[in-house]
């Protein structure tokens, strides 16, 4: 369900999330021999993940750091994607935080997106699918988009008024789309799949 003109499959950059000192909380194992973990989002499909750190590195809560190939300065490997049920407590308290700074820092990208959104069937419009958003809101956008595009997400909100925060929306949007794995229409993450770590 991502717009035309389709991103990377990977994920080049991730926020963190949580630093896990000891690891994942059902690691069994003695805590001498467990290894420190952070908990990120990546940026572009907001794809849940481990990261392994580099010895002696720890990562800023949300901080902005590069898991793409080649050299990385704070971690050291993607350990695997996890569920939203696997995130932590600190790291689902941060989420909706780092989803908002992730969403202004590509605001662009999701102001295309409601220039650009489009009817999914008949009787379904993608802008119908973000929350707070019914058939009156979508036809106000819509007639409101065709005297021109909008330019930022902030003049979304002045033309159209009943969109309070178009941001905040967006990102009670993806963070219903990472809550349910069987969610029926994606539009700004990947369906879950077992990943090999990379």
């Amino acid at each position: 369900m991502t717009t035309r003109g389709k991103p990377p499959e990977k994920e080049e950059f991730a926020w963190i999330l949580d630093y896990l000192p000891y690891g994942s909380s059902d690691d069994k194992r003695p805590a001498y021999q467990k290894k420190p973990l952070v908990q990120a989002v990546g940026e572009i499909h907001f794809v849940l993940m481990e990261l392994v750190p580099k010895e002696g590195k720890v990562p800023d809560i949300q901080s902005r750091v590069y898991i793409g190939d080649g050299d990385r300065d704070l971690v050291d490997h993607v350990k695997h994607r996890i569920p939203y049920q696997d995130l932590s407590h600190g790291a689902q308290l941060e989420l909706p935080y780092i989803l908002e700074k992730t969403v202004k820092h590509d605001e662009e990208r999701f102001v295309k997106f409601f220039n650009d959104a489009h009817p999914i069937t008949n009787r379904l419009h993608m802008l119908e699918l973000l929350p707070g958003i019914g058939k009156k809101l979508m036809w106000a956008i819509i007639d409101e988009r065709k005297k021109g595009a909008f330019k930022t997400l902030e003049e979304l909100h002045e033309r159209v008024g009943g969109v309070h925060s178009p941001g905040k929306v967006v990102v009670n949007r993806i963070i219903d789309e990472l809550k349910d794995d069987n969610i029926k229409y994606r539009l700004f993450t990947i369906p879950p799949r077992r990943q090999r770590s990379h």
